[in-house]
């Protein structure tokens, strides 16, 4: 069995890469730093579960603090993997404090990449995202489509984190896997995705708040999908980027009314006009995924998002007061 450090191990799908490393019976390094963006009592959820295995030992350090890293690295048995899942996440947020989001998902990119050249570690995956894609890309969107054009700083952010993943393979021999994640949904996700949103705020008569008209697109994989996807992105390939997700879509307003269906209760509509630093759609070609990994997705929308809202139902008492700003 190997060794794995996974970073922002407490997240929604790097808890979920932890859970089933764990569960075929590997040992997990987890390090989180409880960064506040959203309620922290998800990440309390997650975590409790996690420390359930025996072969999880976890630290609440920042990857930004390359001092503790080297600490953390050190001490532990020989690594196979960094797994770099650690990021300060959301295209909105990011236009407000740019600076933030560059500092853990830049820097901190880079002192895992220079851990692993110190302590010769072979193997390096790197959470992206589809944003880098921007608003003129083909659909379904394939790996070769252009991604210098970012919209947002997060995207930026990202696209910085690859090309610094690549110096390193090209440099050190390092063997990196990016993974591109587009939408991806499931119990105890972020509250500021729509998934979460929708539940609270139909289930709790809130008034349901839209970007736009409601016909834009999500392409959304379930976050099973998502983790068994990364794990395949292990096995050694040199240098290679994978879109994961989104290869189901549905419109904004397709989606509510499927929501209104299964909570059996009528949303409460208020729609605004778009933000531009949300995209007009997603759709990920996940055909080099396939092909490379052997990963398809498994979890249909229709089985999906029952188990978001069986999940909010049975954790409501406390998920229910979770912010979704």
């Amino acid at each position: 069995m190997a060794t794995y450090v996974v970073t922002g191990a407490a997240g929604f799908i790097a808890s979920k890469v932890c859970e089933f490393l764990l569960e075929a019976d590997n040992s997990v390094i987890g390090i989180d730093n409880f960064d506040p963006m959203y309620d922290l009592r998800l990440k309390d959820w997650r975590l409790k579960r996690l420390q359930a295995f025996p072969k999880f030992t976890f630290h609440r350090e920042d990857i930004c603090n390359l001092t503790i890293l080297r600490d953390i690295f050190s001490t532990s048995l020989q690594v196979d993997a960094v797994i770099n899942l650690a990021a300060k996440a959301g295209v909105r947020d990011s236009v407000l404090d740019p600076w933030s989001y560059y500092n853990t998902n830049v820097t901190g990119t880079l002192n895992l990449l220079e851990i692993c050249k110190e302590c010769k570690i072979k193997k390096f995956i790197l959470a992206s995202t589809s944003s880098i894609y921007g608003n003129d890309a083909p659909y379904p969107t394939p790996e070769t489509s252009d991604s210098s054009h970012p919209l947002q700083p997060y995207a930026a952010s990202k696209k910085a984190a690859e090309t610094l993943s690549y110096s390193y393979h090209y440099l050190h021999g390092l063997d990196v896997s990016v993974v591109r994640y587009f939408t991806v949904y499931g119990p105890a996700g972020r509250p500021a995705m729509s998934m979460y949103r929708f539940t609270k705020w139909i289930a709790e008569g809130e008034t349901v708040t839209i970007y736009g008209d409601g016909n834009q697109t999500r392409g959304f994989t379930y976050v099973d999908d998502i983790a068994r996807g990364t794990i395949q992105a292990l096995k050694p390939l040199g240098y290679g980027i994978f879109n994961l997700g989104g290869h189901q879509t549905i419109s904004i307003n397709d989606l509510i009314h499927t929501f209104e269906s299964l909570l059996g209760k009528k949303a409460v509509l208020q729609y605004l006009p778009s933000n531009p630093a949300d995209m007009n759609a997603s759709w990920a070609d996940v055909s080099k995924a396939k092909e490379v990994l052997g990963w398809v997705p498994e979890v249909p929308l229709e089985k999906g998002i029952p188990h978001i809202i069986d999940w909010y139902m049975q954790e409501r008492s406390w998920a229910s007061q979770v912010s979704t700003e």
